[in-house]
């Protein structure tokens, strides 16, 4: 019930979000709601029946064991759900962009700003030991929402794994910055060029693979041993569960894929 009530929000949530940071004029507000409706009108319609069928799948491997190229490419998997999705929305992101005003796109940076400090408190904390326990304690969270209580045997995993982990705070800390202003300076330009449509959305495709593949030599190794990694992190917890907690996470999943059918059923 929490997805079908989420999911049926939807549109007015990312509305709120997005005009959280650029404070929307009323024309853009218009457009942007319309084009939400759209969009998860459209998602419903032609996206939910594929997530739930990929749901089932994740099912009916919950019960053997896990490795980290099965992970990884269950991660490949969903990223190109993410791509499709984008890819239905990147003309009315090609329209609205070069309307914005140089305040709207002041508003944004400010946002950036507020984010960053809350990054930093999460991920950059000067004390070594308070950042691992801090870490520690998000991964057994995630963990635990998806197979339940941990033992003392898997909580010891976890912390393992978070001290082994070659995830570069600062590294990326630097990277996100970057990227901010990287799509700040696209913004201005667009807008101050005035853009058409066609020459937004080729500015747009350029700024997600820079996204995807980063300009930086040492971040672009960086990630690929990162998620290396974390495929293996995945795959060893999952190793380490027991046949009751993999049938709650198969559960939790049931349930989901239950309600993606019945929002696709809604929309046809």
């Amino acid at each position: 019930m929490a997805v079908k009530i989420g999911y049926g929000q939807g549109g007015p949530i990312a509305f709120r979000w997005l005009d959280s940071y650029v404070d929307f004029n009323d024309a853009q507000s218009l457009r942007v709601r319309t084009a939400l409706d759209d969009w998860f009108a459209w998602h419903r319609r032609t996206q939910l029946a594929d997530y739930a069928d990929l749901l089932a799948r994740a099912q009916a491997e919950l019960a053997a064991p896990a490795t980290p190229e099965r992970v990884c490419a269950w991660a490949r998997e969903i990223r190109a759900r993410i791509d499709t999705g984008f890819e239905r929305a990147a003309p009315v992101l090609a329209e609205v962009l070069p309307t914005l005003t140089p305040q709207q796109i002041s508003n944004i940076e400010k946002k950036y700003t507020e984010k960053n400090e809350e990054y930093r408190d999460d991920f950059l904390a000067r004390e070594p030991v308070k950042r691992r326990k801090a870490a520690i304690k998000r991964e057994v969270e995630r963990a635990e929402m998806f197979y339940g209580n941990l033992d003392d045997a898997q909580r010891a995993f976890v912390a393992h794994s978070v001290a082994r982990s070659p995830f570069d705070g600062e590294l990326a800390y630097s990277e996100r910055l970057r990227r901010q202003q990287d799509l700040l300076t696209m913004m201005r330009r667009l807008a101050a060029n005035r853009a058409t449509p066609a020459e937004a959305d080729a500015e747009i495709r350029a700024y997600v693979q820079r996204l995807d593949r980063s300009p930086r030599e040492n971040y672009r190794r960086h990630t690929e041993t990162l998620i290396e990694y974390n495929c293996g992190f995945a795959a060893g917890l999952h190793n380490l569960t027991s046949a009751q907690q993999r049938r709650k996470a198969a559960g939790k999943l049931k349930d989901y894929e239950d309600e993606l059918r019945s929002l696709a059923a809604d929309a046809s």
